[in-house]
């Protein structure tokens, strides 16, 4: 049981972006890939969910063993996985509350509906836990949100579905160091046995709220280092040339 992606090409019509990138994510891990702009950390995140600008080439990604991009995006959702945009997209006329509970809906088996007083009793805790006004409930998804309000509500949605595996793709963009903490709370109360978590992001002060379990080093289309924690401390300090130097002095 694990999110496997197994040497992936993929890119744009006219550019190859990952080129033969390979990741494991199991359940109970937190994974974090840094990297420098360009190099395919996103185009991942996009990859992975199924976005219709990006064509896969070759290799494969399996979720528990299923043929993740045979899946078309919703399949994918029910399946386990979720993504929390770097950019949130706003979606007027659909409240926050209606939004969830028909996302909760479609992964219920045919026939099941969802009971009203639990949903609300628990998009209320959740809601409390990331420090949202409960009014949030009733406005439009991200419509006239600020930054750090649209972050805390992708994190809002994630807790209240409850994925297998989560990709947080620069989920730290545009917070300062509040809503930073309170969006890295969100994401804490969510580790446990049965969630792998991806996290995507450029800096290292994200990681001093999430701790990772492993670090990868994203760059030009291919993971090109992994360690432990310690690795996200030292590219802060030394700068990704200093991965750049290291892998041509191992290659020779």
């Amino acid at each position: 049981m694990s999110l496997q992606v197994k040497n992936l090409h993929a890119g744009i019509p006219d550019r190859e972006i990952l080129k033969g990138l390979t990741l494991e994510v199991n359940p109970g891990e937190v994974h974090a890939i840094m990297g420098p702009n360009g190099s395919g950390k996103s185009t991942l995140s996009k990859v992975l969910c199924g976005h219709e600008d990006y064509a896969v080439t070759s290799g494969e990604v399996l979720l528990d063993g299923q043929d993740l991009l045979a899946m078309d995006i919703a399949q994918r959702s029910r399946a386990g996985l979720f993504l929390a945009f770097q950019y949130p997209h706003e979606i007027p006329g659909v409240s926050n509350a209606n939004f969830i509970r028909a996302a909760l809906k479609a992964r219920q088996p045919e026939g099941e509906d969802i009971d009203a007083v639990a949903f609300y009793k628990q998009l209320y805790a959740r809601m409390d836990q990331l420090e949202m006004d409960r009014s949030f409930t009733a406005r439009s998804v991200n419509e006239g949100f600020s930054g750090g309000e649209k972050k805390r509500n992708e994190i809002l949605q994630m807790m209240m579905l409850e994925p297998k595996y989560s990709i947080l793709d620069e989920t730290d963009s545009g917070l300062d160091i509040d809503a930073l903490k309170v969006v890295a709370r969100g994401v804490n109360a969510m580790r446990s046995d049965t969630h792998g978590i991806l996290v995507i992001t450029h800096y290292q002060r994200l990681l001093d709220y999430i701790q990772p379990d492993i670090v990868h080093v994203l760059m030009d289309g291919r993971i090109v280092m992994t360690g432990g924690r310690d690795l996200a401390l030292e590219l802060e300090a030394k700068g990704y040339d200093w991965v750049q130097e290291d892998a041509r002095a191992l290659a020779a």
